[in-house]
C-alpha cells in the first residue's frame, strides 16, 4: 500500500512539474508572438474583422444558428473536459500508457489556463450585437486555442498509431482539421469573436501544442533515464 501511494504521489508530482514548465514556456513564447502579431494587425484589423463578419454569413447562410451552436459546442470546456477525461480512462485503464495520461490534461488544462492568461493581457471586449450569449473578454478566441491544442492532439495521436491503415488514418486527420477550421467560423459567424480573435486562438493552440508535445517527452525521457540507472547506481555505492 505504501509503494502503491508512493507511485501516485510520484505521478502527480510529475504531471505538475510538467504543467508547470510547459505553461511558463508556453506562456512566454506565445504572449511574446502575439505582442508583435498585435502591432502587425491593428492597422487593418477593424477592416479585417467586418469583412470576416459578412464573410462567415455568407459561407454558412443567413439564418443557420441551430447547428452551428451545435459545432461550436465541440470546443466548449465541459465537452473537451468530458472527452480528455475519457482519453485519460482509456490509456491508464486500457492501453496502460502513463505518458499519455499526464500528455493529454497538460494540454486541455494548459490550453484552457494560458487562454485565460492571455484574455487577461490584452482584455479585449466581445465583438456588439452577438447571436448567442457569450461572456468574459474576446482575444485570443478560447474556443478556438482549445479546439487548435486539444484537436491538435488527437491529430498527433492518430498519426502516431493509426498507421497500418492509411486511408483511415489520413480521413482522420482531414476530418479533425476541418473540425477545427468550422470551430473557428463559427465562432465569426455567431459573433462572439473576431476573426483575428480566431487567427491568434489557432495561432496560440497550435504554438502551446508545439512546445509542450516534444519538452513533456524530454522530461518523460529524463525521468525514465534516472530510474533506469538509479538502482545500479545504489549498488555501486560503498557500504
Amino acid at each position: 500500500m505504501t509503494n502503491y501511494l508512493r507511485r501516485i504521489v510520484a505521478g502527480f508530482m510529475l504531471f505538475a512539474a510538467e504543467f508547470a514548465v510547459t505553461l511558463g514556456l508556453g506562456t512566454l513564447g506565445i504572449v511574446g508572438f502575439l505582442a508583435l502579431g498585435r502591432e502587425v494587425l491593428d492597422q487593418d484589423a477593424a477592416v479585417f474583422d467586418a469583412r470576416a463578419f459578412h464573410w462567415a454569413r455568407h459561407i454558412l447562410g443567413a439564418n443557420e444558428s441551430g447547428w452551428v451552436e451545435r459545432i461550436t459546442f465541440l470546443a466548449s470546456r465541459n465537452f473537451i473536459t468530458a472527452v480528455a477525461l475519457l482519453l485519460i480512462g482509456y490509456f491508464l485503464f486500457v492501453r496502460r500508457h502513463r505518458w499519455y495520461t499526464l500528455l493529454v490534461p497538460v494540454v486541455a488544462l494548459g490550453s484552457i489556463t494560458l487562454n485565460l492568461v492571455l484574455k487577461t493581457t490584452y482584455r479585449r471586449p466581445r465583438p456588439l450585437l452577438p447571436l448567442v450569449s457569450a461572456s468574459g473578454l474576446s482575444f485570443p478566441s478560447g474556443h478556438a486555442m482549445i479546439s487548435a491544442s486539444f484537436y491538435g492532439l488527437l491529430i498527433y495521436l492518430v498519426l502516431t498509431h493509426v498507421r497500418r491503415h492509411r486511408v483511415l488514418r489520413w480521413l482522420l486527420v482531414v476530418v479533425l482539421v476541418l473540425l477545427i477550421l468550422l470551430i473557428g467560423l463559427t465562432r465569426v459567424y455567431l459573433r462572439v469573436h473576431y476573426a483575428s480573435d480566431v487567427l491568434a486562438g489557432f495561432t496560440a493552440g497550435l504554438v502551446w501544442l508545439l512546445i509542450a508535445i516534444p519538452l513533456l517527452k524530454y522530461i518523460e525521457k529524463a525521468v525514465k533515464k534516472r530510474y533506469k540507472y538509479a538502482p545500479q547506481l545504489a549498488e555501486k555505492q560503498p557500504e
